[in-house]
């Protein structure tokens, strides 16, 4: 989700089943709702992001990329750019608010009075990922979305809130955070995928133990934090800022390493009255 407040309108809607076959080695995937089938990876090699290179963060509505751009991400509902590094944002950790009824009841967290728990800013159920078994039923769900991703041909995906943690009134621990993204790291990478770190600069240093490849680090600049993802992750950083301050701050400091975009804060599309998109 947007960080420190800024408003998150990417990963709407639910998804329609597709099962996916994208090498011989691998089995058939589950049916995943909101999708529609696409073409599968072409290639089994794992794709990185390349450094230091343009990128827009379109997760709020697709639209023709600008001039120079070589990355961009879009929310699992919407297709790929052609031609492009193409992350595909997925709502891991937290239910979409027109979603929740969807999930089963037992796999909302709930506090010790059985009211669910709900990320206050954005309306959303939190993701019950305190024990394996409940990790690997919420990871069957969130899998098949990946697989959607896979099958349309993204190169990477960008699952969100693992920092829901810090919302979950200390029920839910880092320990399962890290724990339940790296199975979604384990399929992302069976399905030839890249997976990026969403934010949650506290836990940047475990990317080798999580199998983490890129972070997306929204606001890095404006809270001080750019260094320490570009230190974990090789400088593979996709940086959103959503002031001109912020922008200012990312390419002062690391504009010859990172790859950097000012967005308005609803990730709008052009057109929009609020739409803004800079890289200088």
């Amino acid at each position: 989700m947007p960080a420190k407040g800024v408003s998150r309108v990417g990963g709407l809607g639910t998804a329609v089943g597709a099962c996916v076959l994208l090498a011989a080695a691998l089995s058939a995937c589950g049916s995943s709702g909101g999708e529609s089938a696409g073409t599968s990876k072409r290639s089994a090699e794992l794709q990185l992001p390349p450094r230091h290179a343009g990128f827009d963060y379109q997760i709020g509505g697709a639209y023709p990329p600008p001039p120079g751009t070589r990355v961009v991400s879009r929310d699992r509902t919407a297709s790929p750019a052609p031609g492009l590094y193409n992350v595909c944002y997925v709502n891991a950790f937290q239910s979409q608010p027109d979603e929740r009824t969807s999930w089963p009841s037992d796999l909302l967290l709930r506090d010790g009075q059985g009211k669910v728990v709900v990320d206050g800013d954005w309306g959303e159920a939190l993701l019950d990922i305190r024990t394996p078994a409940k990790r690997q039923r919420v990871a069957a769900r969130v899998n098949r979305w990946i697989d959607g991703c896979a099958a349309k041909g993204f190169d990477a995906v960008e699952p969100d809130n693992y920092d829901s943690y810090t919302r979950s009134r200390h029920l839910l621990t880092a320990d399962d955070a890290t724990a339940f993204v790296t199975l979604l790291s384990r399929h992302a990478h069976a399905r030839h995928l890249a997976i990026g770190q969403k934010n949650t600069v506290e836990l940047a240093g475990l990317r080798k133990r999580t199998g983490l490849d890129f972070a997306v680090a929204e606001e890095c600049a404006e809270h001080d934090e750019c260094g320490a993802y570009a230190k974990a992750f090789d400088d593979r950083v996709l940086v959103i800022e959503y002031s001109d301050t912020g922008l200012r701050k990312a390419r002062t400091g690391f504009g010859d390493r990172l790859s950097i975009v000012r967005r308005d804060v609803m990730v709008s599309t052009p057109g929009s009255d609020d739409y803004v998109r800079r890289v200088r």
